[in-house]
């Protein structure tokens, strides 16, 4: 009989499967709602130094061994790394983990995909977030959209397992509709969710200027036929809408709504090594002092599980307090 970890639990009983980990701070992108000014060292005398291989090795095997049976790599933008293909072949190489997800704004996906296909990727999700190729150009500040729906197209056809795209909810996206999305689903069997814009500590302005609650899109989906999907076991946080006639799904990630944190199974890990128990939270555990040998693995799996007590039950965004996340690719999203 197959070992079964214990469950990993929080002072509030939720249960964690699921690991975000961040590979990188870097992205090549210079998304309006994220970095519009692009990635800039923070400190030009002391260089960036992400986890290695070896301790995302380590790390992985230490999180298996507490229940955690999905990783996602995350940045950034995890793909700037040249040895993401080595990092996801040590994911997939741990025992316990049957899910090697992957975040990415799609840049080179189309020449990279089979490459990370082979090193044990299962589940892909590209960042696109508008089907205009003009607006998708002023949102990110390349003009690449054509390449990256190349990217997910190839995606399908070599049937991964899982394949999502991510769209950030803008006021501007609100309003001029839906449709575009419907059609992009209407034969391909993918899952596309809305992110509401999250309130982080350099975009505040941003935020005022072009949040909108994420009920206008339930709202929309609901009156064109769409019903809400049952969830999945390591499902994360989006609500999925099916609609009978469509070969994919839209989906909603809405953080202001009232219970969002109830369902909370996934943790994260930034691309320094400090395990974040909530993205919107403050500070973090130091975990890297324990990546440096295999004999330390358990010591780094109590400390989790002793962290994880102080996790909170919510974040606090409806009090526009972000926490210590000045920005997504700070942390991961």
């Amino acid at each position: 009989m197959n070992f079964q970890p214990p469950a990993l639990l929080d002072g509030h009983r939720r249960r964690f499967h699921y690991l975000r980990l961040s590979i990188t701070e870097v992205c090549n992108f210079r998304c309006t709602y994220c970095l519009p000014n692009g990635w800039r060292k923070a400190d030009e005398a002391h260089p960036a130094s992400y986890l290695t291989v070896a301790e995302i090795t380590r790390l992985v095997r230490a999180f298996a061994g507490l229940g955690m049976s999905k990783i996602r790599l995350t940045g950034g933008e995890p793909a700037v790394r040249k040895d993401l293909a080595d990092i996801i072949a040590a994911v997939a190489a741990t025992p316990g983990i049957d899910k090697v997800a992957l975040t990415t704004n799609g840049w080179n996906l189309r020449h990279r995909l089979p490459e990370w296909r082979a090193a044990g990727l299962t589940n892909l999700n590209v960042s696109i977030d508008s089907l205009v190729a003009d607006d998708f150009h002023a949102i990110t500040g390349h003009d690449r959209l054509a390449d990256v729906l190349a990217g997910v197209d190839l995606a399908i056809g070599m049937q991964l397992p899982s394949v999502k795209v991510n769209a950030v909810l803008l006021r501007e996206t609100a309003a001029r509709g839906f449709d575009d999305w419907v059609r992009f689903v209407r034969r391909r069997p993918v899952s596309v969710r809305f992110i509401e814009l999250m309130r982080t500590g350099d975009n505040a302005d941003y935020f005022t200027a072009h949040h909108v609650g994420g009920s206008v899109l339930r709202e929309w989906l609901e009156a064109n036929g769409w019903c809400r999907a049952e969830r999945r076991f390591d499902d994360g946080p989006a609500v999925e809408y099916t609609r009978p006639d469509h070969a994919g799904r839209i989906g909603l990630i809405a953080p202001y709504a009232p219970g969002f944190c109830d369902t909370c199974n996934r943790l994260r890990v930034t691309a320094r090594g400090k395990l974040r128990l909530c993205l919107f939270g403050d500070g973090g555990l130091d975990l890297r002092d324990l990546l440096q040998d295999d004999a330390d693995i358990p010591e780094l799996r109590a400390r989790v599980k002793s962290g994880l007590l102080d996790k909170a039950a919510a974040h606090f965004l409806h009090r526009n307090d972000p926490g210590a996340t000045r920005n997504l690719a700070q942390v991961g999203g």
